[in-house]
């Protein structure tokens, strides 16, 4: 059996800013500090930070006043925002400065009159921050079906944005659809969609062309990482999620040749090499394992102004 690790895969930038803002913070101003939801999505990091003193949060009044408290890397709706400051809480922003920007593009486009379809997965979190920055001028779409039954007071002067993790294929049939219905719909500046799940979702393909099982390392809550559990299945893998190399089901492997694995983007590396010593032991240390080419996505984002 032969081991492929897709590349790029795991951590992007915006993770890596989110847990080291969250850390940082910890080491600055001592235990505990309040986080806003979990920082990313995934277990093990979230388990890490409260071993070291982080208290996860949904409501910023269940911190107690003149606390620290961490927003996410998934972002908050202004509401959140205001919660927070009305408690006096010290707020440390970890969102990920690609969702700040649909942020600044929503409001924009609610600023200058438009009506806005935000392209996403209901009750999301990143969706829910989304959503609060122009809560009635918004309409949420998961689907071409959802495009078809749509009413807006004005066809022409209608914006769109989207969830920055989606499946880069749907999403532009959804586009495709939106643009059919509304030609002078006005898109943002600049694509929403990260360059990190656009990448992984391009490693994921080369993946999936000749490898017959692909496991994906990531949480069930991660919309990047069940994306690319549908994208391998649709090229006809089949597709696995897995939390850790515990879910790793020898039966998955019986008379494979070749396993793709890759990660969702608030996975650890540590998580990945567990997945393929599991697979080299399932394979009685007969599995081969090999990479993809290494990808420099050469992104990397400053820590909020509050930690420099």
């Amino acid at each position: 059996m032969e081991v492929v690790l897709a590349n790029p895969r795991g951590f992007c930038a915006g993770v890596d800013r989110a847990i080291e803002v969250a850390e940082t913070a910890l080491a600055r101003f001592g235990p505990p500090i309040y986080v806003r939801h979990e920082i990313v999505h995934n277990r093990h990091v979230v388990a890490s930070l409260r071993a070291k003193g982080a208290i996860f949060v949904e409501d910023p009044a269940e911190v107690p006043p003149g606390s620290i408290l961490v927003f996410s890397a998934h972002g908050v709706s202004p509401a959140v925002r205001e919660a927070a400051s009305e408690r006096g809480l010290r707020v440390i922003d970890a969102t990920c400065p690609l969702v700040t920007k649909v942020h600044v593009e929503a409001t924009r486009m609610a600023r200058e009159g438009h009506e806005i379809v935000l392209i996403g997965h209901a009750g999301h979190v990143e969706v829910e921050g989304t959503l609060g920055h122009a809560p009635s001028a918004m309409h949420l779409v998961q689907s071409v079906e959802d495009v078809a039954r749509l009413e807006v007071r004005d066809p022409e002067r209608l914006g769109c944005v989207t969830q920055t993790t989606l499946s880069v294929d749907d999403t532009r049939e959804i586009l495709e659809a939106l643009r059919a219905r509304f030609p002078k719909l006005a898109l943002p500046r600049k694509d929403d969609i990260c360059y990190a799940t656009q990448n992984r979702q391009n490693a994921v393909k080369l993946l999936s062309d000749d490898a017959e099982v692909v496991i994906v390392v990531g949480a069930p809550a991660s919309s990047n990482s069940n994306r690319l559990v549908e994208l391998a299945a649709k090229r006809g893998a089949r597709a696995y999620l897995v939390e850790s190399a515990d879910d790793v089901d020898p039966a998955w492997l019986a008379g494979v040749a070749r396993v793709g694995v890759t990660a969702g983007a608030s996975a650890p590396e540590s998580l990945v090499q567990g997945v393929v010593a599991r697979l080299v032991e399932i394979s009685d240390g007969a599995a081969r394992v090999r990479a993809q080419p290494e990808v420099d996505e050469g992104i990397v984002f400053q820590l909020p102004a509050a930690l420099r």
